[in-house]
């Protein structure tokens, strides 16, 4: 059996395909993105504007080139935070459906933290000691504390990049008091996270999604390393680490951030943001070390969608590269 999974982010859609065998493991066949950018210009709004409405149709499209080519039995969409906070957000989901014959699930944020939970859970070890799972998203930011075995707290954040980046619009490079104007905004935002941190005191930060993956690919050009090999889906690294690179990309242009090995075109803009995030949360909680996961909410669509199919609860379910 092959699955597709589609997940339709604010900046990216991304595709997964895998092939399910023997004792319910998921092989991975596939993992692709489409840059969409779907809030630029109305995430603010609550509005996909009629261009970004047709990036996301021609993303689309480019996708089903490739589930055709490998033969999917099934697809499964999920929509997030640009989609369901969007007034046309229903509207975009119906046109997937006249054009495509893809049924589209609108899911909420804490179900979103759920499915990045358990994508993360598969791709680092986390044992007994409890973790920060922060994803960073165009729309939304999902920030979980969890350890192997369960979800202590959860919750989802109207704090995406691209709101963010729409909101203040910062200068290039970013002034001073605008970095200062984004913390105390974030801070001001995350009031039911600090409770939370206070209780469960996670020391170790996972950071899955485009931003992080970013993160990683920068750090580990500026050390001159070879990154994990594809059997091992993630990547440590240490607070000094990237309290270099974020260094570097605050103090930088965008011009000068395209040039810099390991970035991400599409990630240009609102990497620095993304910076300003992380690093708030690392000095404010004393993380002692940071680790980019490969695997995030499409991964655990895949997961859940198998936990469901299962006959025996006792079974585990896992996926593999």
């Amino acid at each position: 059996m092959r699955t597709a999974i589609l997940d339709l982010g604010t900046n990216t859609f991304n595709l997964l395909i895998t092939e399910t065998g023997q004792g319910n493991s998921a092989r991975i066949i596939l993992s692709r993105k489409e840059p969409v950018k779907l809030g630029m210009g109305g995430i603010n709004r609550g509005e996909i504007t009629p261009d970004a409405f047709e990036r996301g149709l021609v993303a689309i499209g480019n996708h089903m080139k490739h589930i055709r080519y490998y033969r999917a039995d099934q697809i499964h969409a999920f929509a997030t935070s640009a989609i369901r906070s969007a007034r046309n957000g229903t509207e975009f989901v119906d046109a997937l459906q006249r054009d495509f014959n893809i049924g589209v699930r609108i899911i909420s944020g804490n179900k979103e933290a759920e499915l990045i939970y358990l994508g993360v859970r598969q791709a680092v070890c986390m044992g007994r000691d409890k973790h920060l799972i922060i994803d960073i998203g165009g729309g939304s930011i999902e920030m979980i504390i969890a350890d192997d075995d369960r979800i202590f707290w959860k919750e989802s954040f109207l704090l995406g990049m691209a709101r963010l980046l729409d909101r203040f619009q910062p200068s290039d490079p970013i002034g001073g008091n605008e970095l200062l104007a984004i913390e105390n905004y974030i801070s001001q935002s995350l009031d039911n996270f600090f409770e939370a941190a206070m209780i469960h005191k996670p020391v170790t930060l996972i950071g899955s999604s485009g931003s992080f993956d970013t993160f990683r690919a920068l750090i580990a050009a500026g050390k001159k390393c070879a990154e994990s090999p594809s059997q091992i889906p993630h990547f440590r690294f240490s607070p000094e680490d990237f309290f270099r690179l974020y260094g570097s990309l605050v103090n930088s242009t965008a011009g000068q951030r395209l040039a810099m090995e390991g970035m991400d075109p599409m990630r240009v803009e609102m990497i620095v943001i993304a910076g300003i995030f992380v690093n708030f949360i690392v000095r404010r909680l004393n993380i002692s070390l940071l680790i980019q996961s490969d695997f995030a909410l499409k991964e655990g669509a895949v997961v859940d969608i198998l936990k469901q199919d299962i006959k025996s609860p006792q079974q585990e379910n896992k996926l593999s590269c």
